[in-house]
């Protein structure tokens, strides 16, 4: 146990807070965290800021990714009780670690220039500004504390490697930051040691902590609570990853194609680095030389977008083996930042390897975590061991449409358990308006053609009733309500005129909706480099006219599609909203007969004979 004069240390580290000792009114009975239908309740005694115990200090690590020859330390700040001085209350955590705390890279200036050939040598992108070294401020960030704080948890931040006062060097889905928020845990297990200063001796303990830790974040801050939670590390007991990013792969290619997320047209994984590199300027020449310069770009590979050891080592997807804590994980189907394959992808290979999930999907864009109360069951149950039933409950939850983001429907699973695979097949006449049918035509459909222009946007083609663009094939208007709840894959069979070219499918719902978002309109959507069609590992160049065969998955999706639409699936080449942007002219070929949707739908074929109006024979 440390001494007192230690523990007035910690306490007034940053002088934020006065002694409690001195200040907290007596209690008659001692003061602790308080459950009310399964779940944690604000407590008066814990809900004034004035009694909070508040500051900072630095986690050292079993790495030097620096290479100073020293093992780096992480700044981390503690916001508590003040109970766990003045009675000695021993508390879970709720923590967040982040790139972002202590500031960013501002502009676009050094996003790579996305109009060139697909295949080609990309332009040099710019430098990027430098972002102001951040003074220390306690706390570096304020998310999660008026929320649990007052029901008894204390609130840890840290700032990710080389981001901050935190040192080390970005690496943007590197080792390093698996073992960054590992060692913090570790630390308020007591199996790593903490010091008031970056470079001092002097100790902190987390004597107030209970060992018991949830982790939580959206985005970047979502997708480090799965990268801690694969170092199997003791006292993780839980984590709500909100729109996390499971593999730097899928998501900056899909299927071998270069592909940057929605928005943000030109990015890759070293302007992200970029973008958050924030750490002490003395090691930012060296870490840009060995991390970005030479790792990154040596290995991201923007020509052919192939899968890599490189990639491969920042894939959070092939290492869930270990992954002790429990997860409540929650994505948007319409998040085209972060593709909805990021969840749904860790939630059924946990879901498989019998690991405690649960999948939070709502039919918003980026971000947006579970409801409050869901949340504060999981943290209630896994942290403090309260029987509410949380476990036991339906492990999927979807907001259905226009429902408020709160209002989720209860599945006994994701997908629905109900749907089945439904093979839909093209007919000729993609230019206008083809059919999409559940039956094959007896009749060969033959070949049809499409011509790139990467000017011409999707949400356009989409609503073009003529297009040389674009092939699009339309099923029969619904009469009922048609539910879609799974992953669609496409199976096509393509050649083109040119040795590299993109390919890109959108399954929307027509007629379009003009007027409201983009989204209204999008089903699900899915990219792919037929150079891969044979391996993601190695592409091999088109030859001229000469077809290849693909399979490749849509975004998953749990969607109603109303009656009175039509389901459309439209195949074109260059998307101008996520793709390379080469010059116009690409031509692309269809065999019609080798193509066809694989369509997940609530009741299957018969369900959607039903939507129709046909008849199943």
């Amino acid at each position: 146990m440390r001494s007192r004069s230690s523990k007035l240390l910690a306490t007034a580290a940053v002088g934020l807070a006065p002694l409690l000792a001195t200040t907290a009114p007596a209690q008659a009975d001692p003061v602790g965290p308080v459950f009310k239908d399964g779940m944690a309740q604000v407590v008066p005694a814990f809900q004034d800021s004035k009694n909070w115990i508040q500051h900072d200090l630095w986690v050292e690590t079993e790495f030097d990714s620096d290479g100073d020859g020293k093992l780096d330390r992480m700044h981390v700040d503690v916001t508590r009780p003040g109970q766990t001085d003045s009675e000695g209350l021993q508390v879970a955590v709720i923590y967040e670690t982040s790139p972002y705390y202590r500031g960013i890279a501002r502009g676009k200036s050094f996003f790579w220039d996305a109009e060139h050939e697909v295949g080609g040598k990309p332009p040099k992108r710019g430098d990027a500004p430098d972002i102001p070294f951040a003074k220390r401020q306690v706390p570096m960030s304020r998310s999660l504390i008026r929320t649990w704080v007052p029901r008894g948890f204390a609130v840890v931040h840290s700032a990710s490697p080389g981001t901050g006062l935190s040192q080390g060097c970005v690496t943007i889905g590197g080792e390093n930051e698996e073992l960054a928020p590992k060692a913090v845990i570790d630390w308020l297990n007591g199996r790593a040691r903490g010091y008031t200063t970056p470079d001092g001796d002097e100790t902190v303990e987390a004597y107030w902590s209970t060992g018991k830790v949830g982790m939580t974040g959206t985005s970047y801050n979502g997708t480090l609570p799965l990268a801690a939670a694969t170092t199997g590390v003791e006292g993780l007991e839980a984590i709500i990853p909100d729109a996390p990013n499971t593999s730097y792969y899928h998501y900056y290619r899909a299927n071998g194609l270069v592909r940057h997320p929605g928005g943000y047209r030109g990015e890759d994984i070293d302007v992200l680095y970029d973008f958050v590199n924030s750490g002490d300027p003395k090691f930012r020449k060296s870490c840009n030389k060995t991390v970005r310069d030479e790792l990154m770009n040596e290995n991201q590979d923007r020509v052919t977008g192939d899968y890599n050891d490189f990639w491969h080592s920042r894939n959070y997807r092939e290492r869930l083996a270990n992954v002790r804590a429990a997860v409540l994980i929650s994505h948007g189907f319409n998040d085209w930042n972060v593709m909805p394959n990021h969840s749904v992808d860790v939630y059924l290979k946990l879901k498989e390897m019998g690991k405690p999930a649960m999948a939070y999907l709502h039919q918003g864009g980026h971000g947006g975590p579970p409801a409050p109360d869901l949340m504060n069951k999981w943290f209630s149950h896994y942290l403090y061991g309260v029987d509410n039933g949380v476990d036991e409950l339906p492990r999927a939850w979807i907001v259905r449409e226009g429902a408020a983001h709160t209002d989720a429907t209860a599945y006994a699973d994701y997908p629905n358990p109900a749907s089945q695979p439904v093979r839909l097949h093209l007919r000729k006449g993609g230019s206008g308006y083809g059919a999409m049918m559940a039956t094959a035509s007896g009749a060969s459909q033959g070949i049809e053609k499409l011509v790139d222009d990467a000017e011409v946007p999707g949400a356009e083609l989409a609503q073009a009733e003529k297009s040389k663009h674009r092939l699009l094939y339309m099923s029969e208007e619904l009469t009922a309500p048609l539910h879609i709840s799974g992953t669609a894959r496409l199976k096509i069979r393509v050649a083109a005129n040119k040795k590299a070219a993109n390919l890109s499918v959108w399954l929307v719902a027509l007629p379009w909706e003009t007027g409201g978002h983009i989204n209204d309109n999008i089903i699900t959507r899915g990219w792919a480099d037929p150079q891969n069609a044979e391996s993601l590992w190695e592409s091999e160049p088109l030859k001229k006219g000469q077809f290849v065969d693909l399979e490749f998955n849509l975004e998953p999706d749990d969607q109603i599609i109303p009656a009175g639409q039509r389901l459309g699936l439209m195949i074109f080449s260059s998307d101008r909203d996520f793709t390379l942007l080469p010059k116009a002219g690409t031509q692309l070929s269809i065999d019609l007969d080798a193509t066809s949707l694989e369509l997940p739908i609530v009741g299957g074929l018969a369900a959607f004979y039903a939507a129709t109006g046909m008849e199943s024979n």
